[in-house]
């Protein structure tokens, strides 16, 4: 196996980035909602992100109920950016699944 090559974003609106080490990580047009809360403020929700690695499932109580997630980290540098939704227990939160919480305070503009 070999080494994995990052992969650069190309976007004609915004491309956020780590900010310890600015890989690129997803653009503005994967937003799907900015009205979200992360561990360190502000969070936004994508539908696609790149150069990450998720840690192990695990059950969590959030504000809108029970919720299986993963943290993400940057495949580049390591640093947790978020989380990925696996499983939403409350019928209403379903359209989480599958999608992903970047925090903003850990997100850069590289582009």
């Amino acid at each position: 196996m070999g080494m994995r090559h990052p992969t650069f974003l190309l976007s004609h609106k915004r491309v956020y980035g780590c900010g310890t080490c600015h890989s690129h990580l997803s653009t503005e047009e994967c937003i799907v909602s900015r009205q979200f809360n992360g561990q360190h403020g502000k969070a936004y929700l994508f539908d696609q992100v790149v150069n990450v690695y998720f840690g192990d499932a695990e059950d969590r109580h959030m504000t809108t109920g029970m919720h299986t997630v993963r943290d993400i980290r940057c495949r580049k540098c390591a640093a947790v950016l978020g989380w990925k939704y696996d499983r939403a227990f409350v019928q209403t939160e379903k359209y989480k699944e599958g999608k992903f919480i970047l925090e903003k305070n850990i997100m850069v503009d590289v582009q």
